[in-house]
């Protein structure tokens, strides 16, 4: 497990180093180790460049998105084949996503539930999808299933216009017993998508289900992230329930956040999500990203920031303090922080596809460093009291800032490495103060 940002390491690690002179005393104490779980509707991106007649050929809408049946996606993705029309295929999926990018950071372990095609040809998008996987990701657990995973075309016209084809296979036909009690309930978070509860008659959404019970009766935090807000917008009301009874972290963006709370300013819109969660995770494009949650009015930490204006004046007074639950404070207080983005973003966006799950994967990386730092030194002084991450507010968002920046400057949505160990562009004080 690497632990979060940049930080100097005689503050944690290794937990296993000893004192020389009492090696010999003692055993050799191997670390616990952790890790996550999440279900995904496995899904890959299929990237084309095509002409007219082949959006004509297919019955596609240029510049739309349709939904296609398993076959028509095949013909489809055989003429795209045939023509070596393909310039780029990625593993995709909010939470696949997530759970790459964790690993890649946390060098650890990740569990991921949902399908695969039992039958897979070397070269094709079920092989890809494994492929752009981390092998720190377990897909040990994959349901098998008899057919094609989810794909989604991106096929891209001459004057550059993106008409999507969306096939979702049999990716929503993960059920219920295919879900590891035992890992999840093991497990430092449950991430889950929203678009899991809108499966209609498929069993991913029971799936869901009986993770997200396990989860509660092991106190695991169950992690959501809302994927949309058409599909928010539908029907707020029962999403503010469903969070409100199942979820301790959300992560979403400033339209999610506006569909889900009726609250166009970010900062309100937080605000009135936490009385359904825990803690927020809000992305909001040029402006940065913002968090928000509890912390016990006993342990809170004032920032040395400059005080920032905004809905909430002076909202990130106690930016320095680290997350805890509403239950565990005995006065609970409601903290906020806020980021621009990482050096002002990068110099040109190559892709906007997975930002938001970087950023997540980050949080993630924190939360599950907590637990894996009580696991190995229970007695440290950080575990005074419950917290839900190893960091505070404000480090959570510098480094979840980081990893956005870092997906948005390449062209999958998904990271190929680490973040790297030193920053040449940036001052030491940028992580230490």
């Amino acid at each position: 497990m690497k632990f979060p940002g940049q930080r100097k390491s005689k503050h944690y690690f290794p937990v296993e180093s000893r004192d020389p002179l009492t090696n010999e005393l003692n055993p050799v104490i191997s670390p616990k180790h952790t890790h996550i779980t999440g279900i995904d509707q496995t899904l890959v991106d299929i990237e084309a460049h095509v002409d007219q007649a082949f959006i004509d050929r297919h019955q596609l809408v240029k510049g739309n998105s349709l939904l296609i049946d398993d076959l028509a996606a095949q013909t489809l993705y055989q003429e795209l084949q045939d023509k070596q029309l393909i310039t780029a295929e990625f593993a995709g999926g909010t939470i696949g996503n997530t759970l790459h990018n964790y690993s890649t950071l946390a060098d650890g372990r990740s569990v991921m539930f949902g399908v695969m095609s039992q039958n897979i040809t070397i070269g094709d998008y079920a092989y890809r999808y494994l492929c752009n996987t981390s092998s720190r990701v377990d897909l040990n657990y994959l349901q098998a299933v008899d057919g094609p995973v989810g794909r989604c075309f991106t096929l891209i016209s001459d004057c550059g216009e993106r008409t999507f084809a969306i096939s979702k296979g049999h990716m929503d036909k993960l059920t219920p017993e295919f879900i590891d009690e035992e890992l999840v309930k093991t497990g430092a978070a449950l991430t889950l998508t929203a678009y899991l509860m809108r499966a209609g008659d498929d069993p991913i959404t029971q799936a869901a289900m009986q993770a997200i019970e396990y989860a509660h009766q092991a106190k695991v935090p169950v992690v959501l992230t809302l994927g949309t807000r058409f599909l928010i917008e539908d029907d707020p009301k029962w999403w503010q329930q469903f969070i409100s009874e199942h979820v301790t972290v959300l992560a979403m963006n400033e339209e999610e956040a506006e569909a889900l709370t009726g609250e166009s300013d970010v900062l309100l819109a937080c605000e009135k999500a936490l009385e359904w969660c825990d803690l927020i995770l809000c992305t909001a494009g040029s402006r940065g990203l913002f968090m928000a949650g509890y912390t016990d009015e006993a342990f809170k930490r004032t920032t040395s920031h400059t005080l920032l204006p905004g809905a909430i004046p002076e909202f990130n007074q106690y930016e320095f303090s680290r997350p805890m639950l509403k239950t565990d404070c005995e006065q609970a207080l409601k903290v906020y922080s806020h980021i621009a983005p990482f050096m002002g973003g990068p110099e040109k966006i190559t892709n906007t596809n997975g930002a938001g799950d970087g950023a997540l994967s980050a949080l993630l990386h924190d939360m599950a460093a907590n637990v894996f730092h009580r696991s190995n030194v229970e007695q440290s002084s950080k575990h005074r009291f419950e917290a839900l991450s190893y960091s505070s507010f404000a480090q959570i968002c510098k480094y979840a800032n980081r990893v956005s920046y870092e997906v948005l400057a390449q062209h999958s949505p998904r990271l190929s490495r680490g973040l790297p160990e030193r920053e040449e562009s940036l001052e030491e004080a940028y992580w230490e103060r």
